[in-house]
Protein backbone atom coordinates (compact mmCIF):
# COMPACT_ATOMS: atom_id res chain seq x y z
CA UNK A 1 0.00 0.00 0.00
CA UNK A 2 1.63 3.25 -1.16
CA UNK A 3 1.75 5.90 1.54
CA UNK A 4 0.63 9.97 0.74
CA UNK A 5 3.33 11.96 1.32
CA UNK A 6 0.73 14.80 2.06
CA UNK A 7 -0.86 12.86 4.68
CA UNK A 8 2.32 13.12 6.60
CA UNK A 9 3.26 15.72 8.99
CA UNK A 10 6.63 16.78 7.63
CA UNK A 11 7.77 18.73 11.03
CA UNK A 12 7.63 15.04 12.45
CA UNK A 13 10.39 14.12 10.17
CA UNK A 14 12.86 16.64 12.30
CA UNK A 15 11.50 15.10 15.39
CA UNK A 16 12.33 11.89 13.80
CA UNK A 17 16.01 12.57 13.65
CA UNK A 18 16.42 14.53 16.69
CA UNK A 19 15.40 10.64 18.34
CA UNK A 20 17.81 9.00 16.01
CA UNK A 21 20.45 10.95 17.05
CA UNK A 22 20.09 10.96 21.21
CA UNK A 23 18.10 7.84 21.13
CA UNK A 24 15.79 9.00 23.81
CA UNK A 25 12.58 10.69 23.75
CA UNK A 26 13.45 13.02 26.89
CA UNK A 27 16.98 14.13 25.08
CA UNK A 28 15.22 14.39 21.68
CA UNK A 29 12.52 16.75 23.87
CA UNK A 30 15.03 18.84 25.90
CA UNK A 31 16.85 19.59 22.44
CA UNK A 32 13.50 20.67 20.71
CA UNK A 33 12.43 22.46 23.58
CA UNK A 34 9.17 20.67 24.09
CA UNK A 35 8.30 18.27 26.44
CA UNK A 36 8.31 14.48 26.19
CA UNK A 37 4.73 13.97 25.74
CA UNK A 38 4.55 15.79 22.42
CA UNK A 39 7.79 13.82 21.40
CA UNK A 40 6.09 10.62 22.18
CA UNK A 41 2.70 11.47 20.89
CA UNK A 42 5.21 12.50 16.96
CA UNK A 43 6.58 9.15 17.39
CA UNK A 44 3.20 7.43 17.58
CA UNK A 45 1.86 9.28 14.56
CA UNK A 46 5.22 8.04 12.49
CA UNK A 47 4.83 4.62 13.50
CA UNK A 48 1.10 4.33 12.57
CA UNK A 49 2.29 6.12 9.46
CA UNK A 50 4.89 4.20 8.42
CA UNK A 51 3.63 0.97 9.82
CA UNK A 52 6.85 -0.06 11.89
CA UNK A 53 7.87 0.48 15.62
CA UNK A 54 10.92 2.37 14.34
CA UNK A 55 12.90 2.24 17.95
CA UNK A 56 12.66 -0.42 20.44
CA UNK A 57 13.22 0.06 23.67
CA UNK A 58 16.49 -1.51 25.72
CA UNK A 59 18.87 -0.38 28.87
CA UNK A 60 20.83 1.26 26.15
CA UNK A 61 18.05 3.71 24.85
CA UNK A 62 15.83 3.16 21.64
CA UNK A 63 17.68 0.95 19.31
CA UNK A 64 16.64 1.70 15.54
CA UNK A 65 14.81 -0.67 13.73
CA UNK A 66 15.95 -2.43 10.13
CA UNK A 67 13.22 0.13 8.57
CA UNK A 68 14.46 3.37 10.61
CA UNK A 69 18.35 2.64 9.56
CA UNK A 70 17.17 2.78 5.98
CA UNK A 71 14.91 5.82 6.36
CA UNK A 72 18.27 7.60 8.23
CA UNK A 73 20.08 6.93 4.93
CA UNK A 74 17.85 9.85 3.38
CA UNK A 75 16.55 11.65 6.30
CA UNK A 76 19.70 14.20 6.76
CA UNK A 77 19.23 15.01 2.69
CA UNK A 78 15.54 16.28 3.07
CA UNK A 79 16.62 18.43 6.39
CA UNK A 80 19.15 19.85 4.62
CA UNK A 81 17.28 21.00 1.72
CA UNK A 82 14.89 22.02 4.04
CA UNK A 83 17.17 24.11 6.05
CA UNK A 84 18.30 25.18 2.65
CA UNK A 85 14.89 26.22 1.92
CA UNK A 86 14.32 28.01 5.18
CA UNK A 87 17.24 30.20 4.80
CA UNK A 88 16.22 31.29 1.54
CA UNK A 89 13.24 32.50 2.54
CA UNK A 90 14.60 34.08 5.24
CA UNK A 91 12.50 32.26 7.98
CA UNK A 92 13.34 31.78 11.49
CA UNK A 93 15.86 29.49 12.42
CA UNK A 94 16.07 26.46 14.90
CA UNK A 95 15.45 27.18 17.94
CA UNK A 96 17.48 26.06 21.28
CA UNK A 97 20.23 24.25 19.15
CA UNK A 98 23.39 23.14 21.60
CA UNK A 99 26.94 22.94 19.75
CA UNK A 100 29.26 20.98 21.83
CA UNK A 101 32.92 20.15 21.32
CA UNK A 102 35.57 19.20 22.01
CA UNK A 103 39.34 20.57 21.23
CA UNK A 104 42.86 20.44 22.40
CA UNK A 105 44.29 23.40 23.78
CA UNK A 106 45.84 26.21 22.90
CA UNK A 107 44.26 25.01 19.07
CA UNK A 108 40.91 26.39 20.11
CA UNK A 109 42.40 30.16 21.46
CA UNK A 110 44.93 30.15 17.90
CA UNK A 111 42.68 29.01 14.72
CA UNK A 112 39.15 28.75 16.07
CA UNK A 113 38.75 31.79 18.33
CA UNK A 114 35.71 32.68 16.10
CA UNK A 115 33.88 29.60 15.25
CA UNK A 116 32.09 30.14 18.37
CA UNK A 117 30.84 33.54 17.52
CA UNK A 118 30.00 32.27 14.00
CA UNK A 119 28.06 29.64 15.37
CA UNK A 120 26.27 32.13 17.64
CA UNK A 121 25.74 34.60 14.44
CA UNK A 122 24.15 31.98 12.69
CA UNK A 123 22.09 30.63 15.23
CA UNK A 124 21.12 33.18 17.54
CA UNK A 125 19.56 31.03 20.26
CA UNK A 126 21.21 28.14 20.35
CA UNK A 127 23.50 27.37 23.00
CA UNK A 128 27.84 26.56 22.41
CA UNK A 129 29.93 24.45 25.07
CA UNK A 130 33.40 24.35 24.24
CA UNK A 131 35.58 21.83 26.34
CA UNK A 132 39.42 21.10 26.38
CA UNK A 133 40.19 17.92 24.75
CA UNK A 134 41.38 15.30 27.72
CA UNK A 135 41.57 11.58 28.11
CA UNK A 136 37.72 10.96 28.97
CA UNK A 137 36.61 12.84 25.41
CA UNK A 138 36.62 10.33 22.97
CA UNK A 139 33.85 8.38 25.27
CA UNK A 140 31.86 11.60 24.95
CA UNK A 141 32.16 11.60 21.28
CA UNK A 142 30.81 7.82 21.19
CA UNK A 143 28.06 8.68 23.45
CA UNK A 144 26.72 11.48 21.84
CA UNK A 145 28.00 14.19 25.04
CA UNK A 146 29.55 16.16 22.34
CA UNK A 147 28.93 16.65 18.58
CA UNK A 148 33.11 17.07 16.77
CA UNK A 149 36.19 16.48 18.55
CA UNK A 150 39.31 18.45 17.63
CA UNK A 151 42.94 16.98 17.79
CA UNK A 152 45.90 16.04 16.97
CA UNK A 153 46.98 12.06 16.99
CA UNK A 154 50.59 10.48 16.71
CA UNK A 155 52.16 8.98 13.58
CA UNK A 156 54.69 6.56 15.34
CA UNK A 157 54.08 2.89 14.52
CA UNK A 158 54.23 2.19 17.98
CA UNK A 159 52.14 4.85 19.81
CA UNK A 160 49.33 4.08 21.26
CA UNK A 161 47.85 7.12 19.91
CA UNK A 162 47.89 6.76 16.59
CA UNK A 163 44.84 7.12 14.22
CA UNK A 164 44.96 3.34 13.80
CA UNK A 165 43.94 2.92 17.16
CA UNK A 166 40.68 4.91 16.66
CA UNK A 167 37.43 3.36 17.54
CA UNK A 168 35.70 2.12 14.17
CA UNK A 169 32.58 3.94 15.32
CA UNK A 170 33.84 7.22 14.92
CA UNK A 171 34.56 9.21 10.96
CA UNK A 172 37.54 11.89 10.81
CA UNK A 173 39.17 14.01 8.75
CA UNK A 174 42.67 15.31 8.57
CA UNK A 175 42.89 18.92 8.98
CA UNK A 176 46.32 19.65 8.51
CA UNK A 177 49.41 17.78 9.79
CA UNK A 178 52.28 19.44 11.88
CA UNK A 179 55.49 18.32 13.92
CA UNK A 180 56.73 18.59 16.90
CA UNK A 181 59.09 21.85 17.72
CA UNK A 182 61.39 22.43 20.73
CA UNK A 183 60.31 25.10 22.80
CA UNK A 184 63.49 26.78 24.55
CA UNK A 185 63.15 30.13 27.05
CA UNK A 186 65.30 32.84 24.95
CA UNK A 187 68.14 33.31 27.58
CA UNK A 188 68.45 28.64 28.25
CA UNK A 189 72.06 27.59 28.04
CA UNK A 190 71.59 25.08 25.67
CA UNK A 191 70.85 27.96 22.85
CA UNK A 192 74.73 29.05 23.34
CA UNK A 193 75.47 25.25 22.57
CA UNK A 194 75.75 22.67 19.83
CA UNK A 195 71.91 21.76 18.70
CA UNK A 196 72.42 17.86 19.40
CA UNK A 197 70.11 15.52 20.53
CA UNK A 198 72.52 14.63 23.23
CA UNK A 199 72.70 18.19 24.43
CA UNK A 200 68.67 18.53 24.10
CA UNK A 201 68.50 15.45 26.58
CA UNK A 202 70.57 16.48 29.19
CA UNK A 203 68.57 19.32 30.38
CA UNK A 204 64.91 18.09 32.07
CA UNK A 205 61.89 18.64 30.18
CA UNK A 206 58.58 19.39 30.81
CA UNK A 207 56.07 17.05 28.95
CA UNK A 208 52.09 17.40 28.02
CA UNK A 209 49.62 14.59 28.45
CA UNK A 210 48.73 12.78 25.03
CA UNK A 211 45.70 10.67 25.38
CA UNK A 212 46.35 9.71 28.64
CA UNK A 213 50.24 9.18 28.60
CA UNK A 214 52.81 11.49 30.27
CA UNK A 215 55.33 9.75 28.06
CA UNK A 216 54.16 10.46 24.05
CA UNK A 217 55.86 9.01 20.56
CA UNK A 218 58.83 10.88 20.76
CA UNK A 219 59.75 9.50 24.47
CA UNK A 220 58.66 5.72 22.23
CA UNK A 221 60.73 6.63 19.53
CA UNK A 222 64.17 7.75 22.04
CA UNK A 223 63.53 4.57 23.78
CA UNK A 224 64.17 2.40 20.56
CA UNK A 225 67.43 4.04 20.67
CA UNK A 226 68.34 3.33 23.96
CA UNK A 227 67.79 7.13 25.22
CA UNK A 228 64.82 9.44 27.25
CA UNK A 229 64.00 12.42 28.33
CA UNK A 230 64.43 13.75 31.96
CA UNK A 231 60.90 14.60 32.51
CA UNK A 232 60.49 16.40 35.60
CA UNK A 233 56.85 18.24 35.02
CA UNK A 234 54.10 17.21 33.16
CA UNK A 235 50.58 19.33 32.50
CA UNK A 236 47.61 18.14 30.84
CA UNK A 237 47.60 20.85 28.04
CA UNK A 238 50.29 21.91 26.01
CA UNK A 239 49.42 26.26 26.58
CA UNK A 240 50.18 25.25 30.21
CA UNK A 241 53.57 23.82 29.84
CA UNK A 242 54.69 26.77 27.15
CA UNK A 243 54.12 29.10 29.85
CA UNK A 244 56.06 26.86 32.18
CA UNK A 245 58.27 26.41 30.32
CA UNK A 246 58.64 30.75 29.46
CA UNK A 247 59.38 30.93 33.57
CA UNK A 248 62.93 32.38 34.40
CA UNK A 249 63.46 30.67 37.34
CA UNK A 250 64.62 27.10 35.64
CA UNK A 251 66.16 25.89 32.24
CA UNK A 252 63.58 23.60 31.96
CA UNK A 253 62.77 22.76 28.03
CA UNK A 254 59.38 21.91 26.20
CA UNK A 255 58.16 20.50 23.17
CA UNK A 256 54.78 20.98 21.46
CA UNK A 257 53.10 21.09 17.82
CA UNK A 258 54.42 23.81 15.17
CA UNK A 259 51.33 25.11 15.62
CA UNK A 260 52.15 26.86 19.14
CA UNK A 261 54.48 28.85 17.74
CA UNK A 262 51.12 31.36 17.23
CA UNK A 263 50.14 30.75 20.55
CA UNK A 264 53.56 32.06 21.73
CA UNK A 265 53.66 34.88 19.33
CA UNK A 266 50.54 36.10 20.51
CA UNK A 267 50.91 36.11 23.85
CA UNK A 268 54.30 37.65 23.69
CA UNK A 269 55.87 34.17 25.57
CA UNK A 270 59.75 34.50 25.92
CA UNK A 271 60.22 31.46 23.92
CA UNK A 272 62.42 30.04 20.68
CA UNK A 273 61.62 27.81 18.76
CA UNK A 274 64.11 24.58 17.30
CA UNK A 275 63.12 21.98 15.19
CA UNK A 276 63.71 18.25 17.25
CA UNK A 277 67.46 17.47 16.58
CA UNK A 278 66.68 14.34 14.89
CA UNK A 279 67.27 13.01 11.81
CA UNK A 280 64.86 13.55 8.98
CA UNK A 281 63.42 10.30 8.17
CA UNK A 282 62.81 10.33 11.89
CA UNK A 283 60.98 13.69 12.53
CA UNK A 284 59.05 12.12 9.67
CA UNK A 285 57.24 9.53 11.90
CA UNK A 286 56.77 12.42 14.74
CA UNK A 287 54.02 14.13 12.20
CA UNK A 288 51.10 14.77 13.84
CA UNK A 289 47.77 14.67 11.84
CA UNK A 290 45.18 16.69 13.49
CA UNK A 291 41.90 15.29 12.71
CA UNK A 292 38.52 16.39 13.22
CA UNK A 293 36.45 13.45 14.81
CA UNK A 294 32.60 13.27 14.97
CA UNK A 295 30.48 9.61 15.16
CA UNK A 296 29.65 7.49 12.40
CA UNK A 297 25.50 8.03 13.21
CA UNK A 298 26.14 11.75 13.09
CA UNK A 299 27.53 11.64 9.72
CA UNK A 300 24.65 12.94 7.56
CA UNK A 301 22.97 15.20 10.65
CA UNK A 302 22.34 18.45 9.08
CA UNK A 303 24.02 20.28 12.41
CA UNK A 304 26.87 18.34 12.37
CA UNK A 305 27.41 18.69 8.55
CA UNK A 306 27.19 22.77 8.77
CA UNK A 307 29.76 22.61 11.48
CA UNK A 308 32.23 20.41 10.11
CA UNK A 309 32.19 22.32 6.91
CA UNK A 310 32.54 25.61 9.53
CA UNK A 311 35.50 24.33 11.06
CA UNK A 312 37.38 23.41 7.85
CA UNK A 313 36.69 26.73 7.02
CA UNK A 314 38.12 28.59 9.99
CA UNK A 315 41.09 25.57 9.83
CA UNK A 316 41.69 26.77 5.97
CA UNK A 317 42.16 30.29 6.05
CA UNK A 318 44.91 30.18 9.46
CA UNK A 319 46.89 27.62 7.28
CA UNK A 320 46.57 29.92 4.40
CA UNK A 321 47.35 33.55 6.07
Amino acid sequence: MNKQLHRLDLNLLVILQYLMEERSVSLAAKRLAITPSSVSKSLAKLRQWFDDPLFIRSPQGLLPTPLMHRIEKSLPEFLNLSHYIAEIRDTEKPRGMTFRLMMEAPLNLIMLHDLSLNILNQYPESEVIVRDWDYNSLAALIAGDADIGLVGRESFHLSKESINHLPDILNFEVLFTDRPLAFIRSDHPILQEEWTLANYLKYPHISTEFGNRIPWALDDLLETMGLHRQIHLSFSTFEQSLLMASRPEHNLITSSPGYCQHYVNDFNLDLVCRPLPVDEILYQQLEIPFLMLWHKRNSYNSKTLWLREQIKSSILEFVNT
